[in-house]
């Protein structure tokens, strides 16, 4: 457990597998946002899955799982699907917040855990035909989520090759509904994003999709990668004057704010329950 972690704390699981890179760096996300965080492979979940009834989080970090072999996300959607279906979405079904990151947001498409899943959706190469590693802009949708407010801007990495969000609905003349967008892709202005602003040419520039409830989010880009000031690329720079900037002039960890969002929603859902029984 983190330092300063309570033990009433929100609890949070980390999935990985075999070729997941990120999971360290989501755990440490969510213990600086407050969880108590427990790293598990998805052997272990799966032969144990009431894991999922003891907390209210569910991280599926990113990475190159079973080395994307078939598709990205495809053999580790395959096996959640093939072993854990019931228990992921009974986890969904009672409120349990799941995010997935670049590969996980890969998966989360796969699993149909959100729109644009069921075949209506795909996460491709990147028309660039190669991997994008650059800090990009973003903007949030206009859906209410316990992730982030809406329209709110970030500034967070991205690297990826696959991340190319398609749209394959049945009905040829059906829309992405702009609820169901989490973040897309902007230029510094914040107006519609081209290359290389929009590192992979997503379908209206999409960079992350939300469930219908908000609960479950999926996004290419990676908040675990800023969630210090340190991690910014210019947090080293000397001011105009010559000085040192302050700790007041560090750049926010936005990246970190979207880990706060849930933790603290999750908090709040905590007391609310308590209040309930103890005037029941």
């Amino acid at each position: 457990m983190a330092s300063g972690v309570k033990n009433d704390a929100p609890r949070a699981l980390v999935l990985r597998a075999a070729g997941t890179n990120c999971d360290e760096e989501t755990v440490h996300a969510l213990e600086l946002a407050g969880a108590i965080v427990t790293n598990v492979h998805v052997n272990v979940l799966s032969e144990n899955p009431e894991l999922l009834d003891d907390v209210g989080l569910l991280a599926i970090p990113g990475g190159f799982t079973f080395g994307d072999d078939v598709a990205s996300g495809a053999v580790l959607a395959h096996i959640l699907e093939q072993r854990l279906h019931d228990s992921l979405h009974a986890f969904v079904e009672r409120g349990g917040l799941v995010i997935g990151i670049c590969n996980g947001f890969q998966v989360l498409v796969r699993l149909g855990l959100l729109p644009g899943g069921e075949n209506r959706g795909a996460l491709l190469w990147n028309q660039s035909a190669r991997f994008e590693d650059r800090w990009v802009h973003l903007q949030a949708g206009v859906a209410e989520s316990p992730w982030f407010e809406p329209g709110e801007k970030y500034f967070i990495p991205v690297a990826h090759a696959e991340g190319r969000f398609e749209w394959f609905p049945e009905d040829a003349g059906a829309t992405l509904d702009s609820a169901h967008v989490a973040f897309h892709y902007t230029d510094v202005s914040g107006e519609k994003a081209s290359y290389p602003d929009d590192p992979n040419g997503s379908h209206k520039a999409v960079a992350g999709l939300i469930s219908p409830d908000g609960n479950v989010l999926g996004m290419m880009p990676h908040p675990e990668r800023f969630v210090r000031p340190e991690h910014h690329p210019t947090w080293m720079r000397i001011r105009p004057d010559g000085a040192v900037p302050s700790e007041e002039e560090l750049p926010v960890p936005l990246g970190l704010s979207i880990f706060r969002r849930a933790v603290e929603t999750l908090r709040q859902r905590s007391d609310q329950l308590v209040e309930e029984r103890g005037t029941s």
